[in-house]
C-alpha cells in the first residue's frame, strides 16, 4: 500500500506541475514580457482586429500585393495549416504553378519579368505571411498601374515593409504582405 501512495503522490504531482503550475507560469510570464506576441501578434486599426503578422491574408485583387499559394482556406481555416503534401513528379503541382503563372500574367499582361518562385509554391505550412523582395517587385508595376500612382512611390512602401536577416546572418530579407498592403491603403 505504501508504495501505491508515493506512486499516487509522484503522478499527482507531475500532473500539477507539468499539467497547470508549468503551463500558467508560462503564459503568465510571456504576457508580461511579450504581450503582442502573446496575443497573437494582432495588427490593429482602430479598435478592429485586420489581421495577424503570422498568417497570410489571401486575395488576388490587382490593387494589393498577393501573397504565396495555399492548400488551405487561409484565414478561415488556420487550423488546418499544412503543405500540399505533392511530390515535384505529382502533375498537380506543376498544374498548379502554371495556373498561377496565367493569373499573375493576366493581371499584368506587360510584365515580362521571370515570376519568381515564391509566387507560384506554397510554403511548408500553407499559412506563410512573407514574400521575398523579388515576388513584391515583381508586383509593383501592377499595384502602381491599378492605383494610379508612381512605381517609385509604391517601391518606397515595399522596401518600408521588407525586414532584414534575423540578427543579421539568419534567413533572408521578407516582406510582410498585410503589413504592405495595409500600408498602400493608409498612404
Amino acid at each position: 500500500m505504501s508504495m501505491l501512495r508515493q506512486s499516487l503522490t509522484v503522478v499527482g504531482s507531475l500532473i500539477f506541475v507539468t499539467g497547470l503550475a508549468y503551463p500558467l507560469t508560462i503564459t503568465g510570464a510571456s504576457r508580461v514580457l511579450f504581450p503582442h506576441q502573446a496575443g497573437g501578434s494582432l495588427i490593429l486599426k482602430d479598435g478592429k482586429v485586420l489581421g495577424s503578422e503570422l498568417i497570410a491574408q489571401h486575395t488576388e485583387d490587382p490593387k494589393y500585393f498577393w501573397g504565396r499559394l495555399s492548400a488551405t482556406d487561409y484565414p478561415t481555416d488556420a487550423g488546418n495549416s499544412s503543405g500540399s503534401n505533392l511530390a515535384p513528379s505529382n502533375p498537380a503541382l506543376a498544374a498548379n504553378a502554371q495556373a498561377r503563372i496565367k493569373t499573375l500574367r493576366d493581371a499584368d499582361p506587360g510584365n515580362t519579368q521571370p515570376v519568381p518562385a515564391d509566387l507560384v509554391t506554397a510554403s511548408g505550412s500553407g499559412l506563410d505571411p512573407h514574400i521575398t523582395p523579388a515576388a513584391a517587385e515583381y508586383q509593383v508595376r501592377r499595384v502602381a498601374r491599378v492605383r494610379g500612382r508612381s512605381e517609385a512611390e509604391v517601391r518606397a512602401l515595399v522596401g518600408q515593409a521588407t525586414s532584414g536577416r534575423s540578427l543579421g546572418v539568419f534567413g533572408e530579407p521578407v516582406v510582410n504582405v498585410l503589413e504592405l498592403n495595409l500600408s498602400l491603403d493608409s498612404h
